[in-house]
């Protein structure tokens, strides 16, 4: 079984975004370059083979090159770099990074436009320099999976969001319903939408991408406002993780997810998809209530096999 490795190295950004759930973190600063190391080389040793730099931004960090070239070396097979992609616009640097052994990256992006998207992330210039950074990378021949959040001002645009993504050529896209964590928390009535008015522009935007035969994902979307597009909940293909944070570890945050981060109401016991929804994040219901939700009647469905039995071809080999 695959297992991941989500390594913090830091909280520093050059992006201030209005959704961030890590932002209040800021102020804690950057781990040591020695302190990364040892944390690849511990969590290597339990068998972990996949590591996903992440943070806080990781392409600011003087010394990224050095820690994408040491897990390489200690064996790691796949290195993704999580990022808001500003550095990429930088060819000869992403060059540097696929020499030193990243495989995959997943940039964010989270407008059509640079209106929206710099908006959002509080920094001009940032679209341009996101979306010159995907092109890079696939001229690169690299392999591209771009998470955008799910916002209020931006999830009516979400389909033209999917398009340009399209004509981008990413290997996948992922539409995340923001986490009201962070700043999100703090610019709450701004920044999260209602999921039930959220969820059909999320559908056509996936459409728009399963159409041009892109493996495509919906986070934090409970199955209730899914229906047709129940295989493309993330949550499933999400791999075992241990979360490396910047004063504590969770070895296993797939359970702790469920456990501590999501919940779910009394009435979703009701719902055909209750044994396999994780349910939202619990933020999003503490501040909004449960009317939005509607348990699906059927027959409880108990495994995932049971739920792409229907679609005939399975997960099609989504991966998140």
């Amino acid at each position: 079984m695959e297992r991941r490795l989500d390594l913090k190295v830091g909280f520093t950004c050059n992006n201030n975004c209005r959704f961030c759930v890590q932002g209040a973190k800021k102020g804690l600063g950057d781990k040591t370059t020695e302190q990364i190391k040892k944390e690849l080389e511990e969590t290597v040793k339990e068998g972990i083979n996949q590591v996903v730099f992440t943070g806080g931004e990781p392409t600011i960090r003087k010394d990224i090159i050095e820690l994408v070239s040491y897990a390489h070396n200690l064996g790691y097979e796949l290195i993704q770099i999580q990022t808001n992609g500003r550095m990429l616009y930088y060819k000869e640097f992403c060059e540097r990074l696929i020499k030193a052994g990243a495989n995959e990256f997943s940039p964010a992006i989270h407008g059509h436009i640079p209106e929206l998207h710099d908006f959002l992330t509080r920094s001009p210039g940032s679209f341009k320099q996101t979306v010159q950074g995907i092109k890079n990378l696939k001229e690169l021949n690299q392999r591209v999976i771009t998470n955008s959040v799910v916002t209020k001002p931006n999830y009516r645009h979400l389909p033209e969001l999917a398009n340009l993504l399209v004509q981008l050529g990413v290997d996948q896209f992922q539409m995340a319903f923001v986490h009201a964590g962070g700043n999100a928390y703090t610019y709450f009535d701004q920044i999260v939408p209602r999921k039930s008015l959220a969820a059909p522009y999320i559908k056509r935007a996936l459409q728009i991408g399963i159409d041009a035969k892109i493996r495509v994902m919906a986070e934090a979307i409970p199955y209730c406002f899914m229906q047709g597009y129940e295989k493309y909940v993330s949550e499933p293909y999400i791999p075992p993780t241990k979360v490396i944070d910047f004063t504590s570890t969770d070895p296993r945050f797939e359970e702790t997810r469920v456990a501590e981060g999501k919940c779910k109401a009394d009435k979703c016991k009701r719902c055909k998809y209750y044994l396999i929804c994780e349910g939202p994040w619990r933020e999003y219901p503490e501040r909004r209530g449960w009317d939005e939700f509607i348990p699906v009647p059927g027959r409880k469905i108990k495994s995932m096999e049971q739920l792409f039995k229907p679609y005939g071809s399975g997960c099609d080999g989504i991966k998140n």
